[in-house]
């Protein structure tokens, strides 16, 4: 193997992800993992399950997952890459605990870990770094040799994550009547969080007036609309807006809504809307539901034209970033120059979660940053 495809001092990638339900009668038991300890009844529970029933039970998270599984080793392969990918779930089977587990019995000690989640938030870093750090625990109590664990960087404004989602908003333009295009405009969408976790994501100098979430999500959206004009010719106004709140109605959370928004575009004449799920690696629920089915049903109500562009999912583009990205930090540990990829104004991720990086309410040990439990 070459130097340029030396993953070394990794020897396994883990892909990991949020996990869903593969039936009806998985739906609650995951609703149960994802709210535990929070003391939620069994028939609410049901009530917020109906988003899955009424997909067959079957959330399409775990299929892309496999889907970008299989993306990555053919990509690794073809490129001469020699590792390992595996793939755990925070709240699903395949288990975290049980894939760090056959990890550390096929051998890995040095694992680099890819989770489904591009930018910086409790959510979507810390708190997978907190579960990271809760399934070493169970290894180490079960006398297992723990394997190191690193994450890679937030890849948001990588290329081979941006370069699709552009290529999606090119295609769902091109898919509106012809009088409505040149007017369209773009909501880029994402996950709403409670303002406060907002403010308090990323690093400590990034916390304060939606934090580095909303900024990331900002600059990438800018980068999607300029180079829409750039290769259309036409300058589509655009708006980050958010979807997917749930929590107490009294918790102020990340605003506007997509279906508000798209009233509020109709009410000024917008004369159509291409949604763009930039917050979104795949097409998951809350892309089939919040967009496909509330947001579409609130258009047709208003008689907008609207489109939604797809996610990156498992394009070989993503894959291919993500061989990057393990390139990267791998040259990085080893102690090589490294010149990080990334789009617009914001530069390069962190590699090493400064302490102070997306807080807990309540604070937990966390694996895989500078005050990481397990080294």
């Amino acid at each position: 193997m070459s130097d340029a495809l030396d993953p070394t001092p990794y020897d396994a990638l883990l892909l990991l992800s949020f996990g869903g339900p593969e039936g009806p009668d998985d739906v609650v038991p995951f609703l149960e993992n994802v709210t535990r300890g929070r003391g939620i009844p069994k028939e609410r529970l049901k009530e917020v399950g109906q988003h899955y029933f009424l997909f067959g039970g079957v959330s399409p998270i775990n299929d892309q997952n496999r889907a970008l599984l299989d993306a990555l080793r053919k990509d690794f392969v073809e490129h001469g890459l020699d590792l390992p990918v595996y793939w755990g779930n925070r709240n699903w089977a395949p288990y975290l605990t049980d894939t760090l587990r056959e990890l550390v019995q096929d051998g890995h000690r040095r694992v680099l870990v890819l989770a489904t989640s591009a930018y910086a938030s409790y959510s979507g870093c810390r708190q997978y770094r907190e579960n990271l750090a809760e399934s070493l625990a169970v290894l180490e109590a079960e006398g297992l040799e723990l394997p190191r664990v690193d994450k890679l960087r937030h890849y948001f404004n990588h290329p081979g994550f941006v370069r699709p989602m552009i290529d999606g908003v090119l295609k769902s333009l091109a898919e509106l009547p012809d009088d409505v295009r040149e007017g369209a405009h773009l909501a880029f969408t994402t996950h709403s969080i409670p303002t406060a976790a907002a403010d308090s994501s990323g690093r400590v100098e990034d916390h304060g007036d939606g934090g580095a979430y909303v900024k990331e999500h900002l600059d990438v959206a800018r980068v999607i609309a300029d180079a829409v004009r750039d290769e259309t010719g036409v300058e589509h106004p655009w708006q980050l807006v958010y979807q997917s709140r749930s929590g107490a109605p009294h918790i102020p959370w990340l605003e506007p809504d997509i279906c508000d928004h798209l009233e509020e575009r109709h009410a000024a004449g917008a004369p159509a809307v291409v949604m763009v799920p930039i917050g979104f690696v795949s097409d998951h629920m809350e892309v089939l539901y919040d967009l496909d089915t509330e947001a579409d049903a609130k258009a047709a109500e208003l008689g907008l034209p609207v489109r939604r562009s797809a996610t990156v999912g498992a394009d070989p583009r993503f894959a291919g970033a993500i061989r990057e990205l393990v390139l990267e930090r791998a040259a990085a540990e080893s102690g090589k120059a490294v010149t990080p990829c990334a789009l617009g104004s914001l530069g390069a991720s962190h590699n090493l979660c400064p302490v102070g990086c997306c807080p807990a309410r309540a604070p937990k040990p966390a694996a895989a940053g500078a005050d990481s439990t397990y080294a």
